[in-house]
């Protein structure tokens, strides 16, 4: 009788360890959408209509380089998010931050579509706007660590690169329901009336998805890990952040290289090109608007079979040759660009955004939560990370349309700019210590 409770006890257990396992990873995938549509809505704005609504007093040269500019700030905040969500997170659990940074996106985000032009309040527009920016930047830099942490430590065994896929899914989901509602809106509305008022409201959708996060990440359980090491130890006499420092310092710089390959090959195919394609060939802003669709939908199939394969073969082989596909397409890229190409313009997105891009952000979550302990991983990992936004990220469509200005109008500069942070991508994840994998 006591054998039979025993097993049945054991099945109950593994389960429960199943369910939290499911929830955890949905729970880090809606909030991920949700964060991702907020953050990626503002860069497709921004190079279409902020540089009219906001800076209308400058070239439109200098004025779309003012809104791109903006759309960096997010990323000069992401750091400090990281810092102060993962100090709460490895001290009082990962769940409440996660309720509290899709919260204060989602508002932010609100906010930002409700927001008076230049024309109406003058100089308080693009100051307004600039803080409801930073208070985004400052929200996501705290969900990236709290999501991919509670669905790594959630994961079965064997099995944590494709349960934590779901954080990298979300931002091609909030790719699609960013590009696409702008799309739609631009298609059914009248040029001026989508200048005017129409760009405001999938601005004002972010609520509805809050709404549903929220419900989602309610019925979250705690991390197990995080329950068991809070369990095991003592109050940490320091912040978790500078034990992270003080414990694995290479791990930071690890995470900034591998992150470049992610970073360039994404906000140059979906921010950058959509403003050079437009402005500097002619193109319809229609045709990146629906490589944004598409290359978002792909990414919703292909993240989650890249990090299967990298649970089987190696999560290090996967990311190596996402990398080098970065470094090979960057010219031909540009170069289908500069023959305004359709069909290679869309293949060669496709192969930045759905291979290089894919199979590098795949492996991020189990690979640099490992680079940290239990006790300070959110505040390492989460920190890491967004630091790499801010040096990598958020002004590399900034970067990219000032080398073209400074190239008069070439292209050359920015390819370059992208191999390079492809290859130094390569060179992170050869130097990164082995030892930090679990398979190899």
């Amino acid at each position: 009788m006591n054998v039979n409770a025993a097993m049945t006890a054991g099945a109950e257990q593994r389960l429960s360890t199943a369910r939290q396992a499911r929830r955890a990873a949905l729970g880090s995938f809606i909030g991920a959408v949700v964060d991702w549509y907020d953050f990626l809505l503002y860069g497709i704005v921004a190079a279409l209509i902020f540089h009219t609504q906001f800076f209308p007093n400058v070239s439109p040269a200098a004025g779309t380089l003012a809104s791109l500019a903006t759309f960096g700030v997010g990323f000069l905040f992401r750091p400090l998010g990281g810092v102060v969500f993962g100090h709460f997170g490895d001290r009082l659990g990962r769940k409440r931050m996660l309720l509290l940074t899709v919260m204060m996106m989602g508002v932010a985000t609100a906010l930002i579509g409700l927001l008076p032009t230049y024309a109406s309040i003058g100089l308080w527009a693009p100051v307004a706007l600039v803080v409801l920016r930073a208070i985004q930047g400052f929200a996501v830099g705290g969900e990236w660590g709290g999501a991919a942490l509670m669905a790594v430590e959630s994961a079965p065994e064997g099995w944590r690169a494709f349960y934590s896929s779901g954080v990298q899914v979300g931002y091609g989901v909030g790719l699609i329901l960013a590009t696409g509602s702008v799309s739609l809106l631009s298609h059914l509305l009248s040029e001026t009336a989508f200048e005017s008022w129409g760009w405001r409201l999938p601005f004002l959708f972010s609520l509805v998805l809050v709404g549903l996060a929220l419900l989602i990440r309610t019925r979250l359980e705690e991390s197990p890990e995080f329950v068991e090491a809070a369990r095991q130890r003592e109050k940490p006499a320091r912040p978790p952040v500078f034990e992270a420092l003080r414990c694995h310092p290479q791990a930071f710089v690890v995470i900034i290289a591998m992150r470049l390959a992610e970073l360039f090959t994404m906000y140059i195919v979906t921010t950058f090109a959509l403003s050079y394609s437009t402005v500097n060939l002619g193109l319809s802003r229609e045709l990146f608007l629906n490589i944004g669709l598409l290359v978002g939908a792909i990414s919703c199939v292909t993240i989650p079979c890249f990090a299967w394969l990298a649970d089987r073969f190696g999560r290090r082989r996967v990311y190596l040759t996402g990398a080098c596909i970065g470094v090979l397409a960057a010219f031909p890229f540009f170069l289908a660009l500069e023959a305004r190409s359709v069909v290679w313009i869309v293949l060669f997105a496709v192969v930045l955004a759905n291979l290089a891009h894919d199979m590098v952000v795949c492996v991020q979550q189990p690979i640099f939560a490992e680079l940290f302990g239990t006790a300070y991983r959110y505040s390492g990992a989460g920190v890491g990370y967004q630091v790499a936004s801010v040096v990598g990220g958020g002004f590399t469509p900034f970067i990219a349309a000032a080398l073209v200005d400074l190239a008069g109008g070439s292209w050359v500069p920015v390819a370059v700019y992208l191999a390079v942070g492809c290859a130094l991508s390569v060179l992170g994840a050869v130097w990164m210590n082995r030892r930090s994998e679990t398979r190899a």
